[in-house]
């Protein structure tokens, strides 16, 4: 089953004829994801590898029954492209884009919220994968196969590495929800859909410094997860007061250190890894 995306769903590429764009729609499109459309205004009637360009998104839904979009424009066309898939009524987007102006995610998030109708994964992401059935983003879709982990993580690399170190148990679901100040899907969403989802035992989720989203997320589990959870937070060796990386990525005093959401996690009953590896280890216990 997995969440939010599988072998019925239908892709858009926003931004399908720029050079990244193009390459993901291939690699989509290798790993068996239906990719039925691409949008870029001015470009209409054109195609990419025979997979047909609209020049907005209301076409291109109305022509395919597309129930995704994958965005690849440039970050200050972002806004206007995630809001044209909301007014077209699109269940799910999913916004690559890295570099988009903190002001413009919030007024695109609140536009999709008022609407209710369009979950945004993103800004600043890899997507999401179900193995097997659908690829919508950038995650290599070669490094894993279908199982009964979910996956939800902050970071995009160390999204793959927990991939592929658990590559033979498997997952039903991954996603990379970005590491931005401000996302459109959060830990505890995905924690809500995993554990509603009956092809999925068992939940890793990787944090990292910064914010205070593992925090309330410790404490949804308490309250709302019965499956087992292990985590990982990045960044235990990085300086305090220092910005690491990604722009959500900010500690002050002992608040967002990967000490204190450790702290949290265990506190609920989560096993914390102190490094991916031992991460993907505490989760091979828990499914053996």
């Amino acid at each position: 089953m997995a969440i939010w995306l599988d072998k019925n769903s239908r892709i858009l590429v926003q931004g399908m004829t720029g050079s990244e764009g193009t390459k993901h729609t291939r690699r989509m499109v290798a790993s068996g994801a239906q990719i039925v459309g691409g949008v870029t205004p001015g470009k209409g009637g054109q195609d990419v590898d025979g997979i047909p360009v609209f020049n907005d998104v209301p076409a291109a839904v109305e022509a395919t029954g597309a129930n995704v979009t994958v965005v690849f424009v440039p970050p200050r066309f972002a806004k206007a492209a995630v809001e044209e898939t909301v007014d077209a009524g699109v269940p799910l987007c999913v916004v690559i884009t890295e570099g988009i102006p903190v002001h413009d995610t919030a007024q695109f998030f609140q536009y999709a919220v008022n609407a209710g109708g369009t979950r945004i994964i993103g800004p600043n992401c890899p997507g999401i994968i179900t193995p097997g059935q659908s690829n919508a983003g950038i995650i290599p879709a070669d490094i894993t196969k279908p199982g009964r982990i979910g996956l939800v993580s902050k970071s995009g690399t160390l999204t793959y590495q927990m991939m592929y170190e658990l590559r033979d148990i498997g997952f039903s679901t991954c996603v990379g929800i970005g590491g931005d100040p401000i996302i459109g899907t959060t830990h505890i969403d995905c924690l809500a859909a995993f554990q509603d989802d009956p092809d999925t035992d068992a939940i890793v989720m990787i944090g990292e410094i910064g914010g205070d989203a593992e925090e309330r997320a410790a404490a949804f589990i308490k309250d709302n997860v019965t499956k087992p959870v292990v985590g990982y937070v990045a960044g235990f060796t990085a300086p305090e007061g220092k910005t690491m990386g990604h722009a959500g990525a900010i500690v002050s005093g002992s608040a967002g250190t990967a000490a204190a959401k450790q702290d949290a996690l265990e506190a609920v009953g989560v096993r914390v890894g102190k490094t991916p590896s031992a991460t993907a280890q505490l989760m091979r216990e828990v499914m053996s």
